[in-house]
């Protein structure tokens, strides 16, 4: 199955999810997340504003903001394909851009450098237990992430984990991939 295919059928297959099921489900995945050394000991964490059907990050969000974490979230830069990370002391500073997504407002919120960040937290549609992952298209995140040293991860449904997804040669797979019952360590 070709990437543009097996986007529509995840998205198809995720969008299925009633919301009592998607709130138990995101529950479940950050309280796994929430156990894990990476979110003990990072102290700046990056992560997407998401929408219904990704996994809820807003609850992840507040959880940070409660355990003096910074949280920082991204702008894409469509011209170039470029992923500037963002402080976000608060879901006031978002707005909303291109396909409903919720970015940092630059007026609102300070720029801050990939060097400090601790842990990503990438977004995506399917993932292999290898860590490599079909995004959502644009390659916004691989290219951040082909020169970047800190840790990386991806929460999941286990749904959305499969023996195989296309991989080319600029793919950069995740550390770890956080499931609702289980914790994958990529190889």
């Amino acid at each position: 199955m070709d990437k543009k295919d097996l986007r529509k059928k995840q998205k198809e297959l995720l969008s299925s999810f009633d919301r009592p099921v998607y709130e138990h489900k995101s529950f479940l995945v950050a309280r796994e997340l929430y156990k894990t050394e990476e979110w003990d000991t990072s102290q700046t964490i990056a992560l997407t504003v998401s929408n219904f059907p990704e996994v809820d990050t807003w609850q992840i969000i507040r959880k940070a903001w409660e355990d003096d974490k910074r949280v920082l979230v991204p702008k894409c830069s469509p011209k170039d394909r470029r992923l500037d990370f963002y402080q976000l002391d608060s879901f006031a500073h978002l707005e909303k851009v291109y396909f409903g997504l919720l970015e940092p407002n630059p007026a609102e919120c300070t720029f801050v450098e990939k060097d400090v960040i601790d842990l990503v937290i990438v977004p995506g549609l399917a993932f292999m237990r290898s860590g490599y992952r079909l995004g959502f298209g644009g390659g916004y995140y691989d290219r951040f992430l082909e020169n970047y040293q800190g840790r990386t991860l991806s929460l999941a449904f286990h749904e959305q984990v499969m023996e195989e997804v296309p991989v080319e040669h600029f793919d950069v797979p995740v550390g770890r991939i956080i499931t609702e019952g289980a914790v994958l360590n990529c190889e």
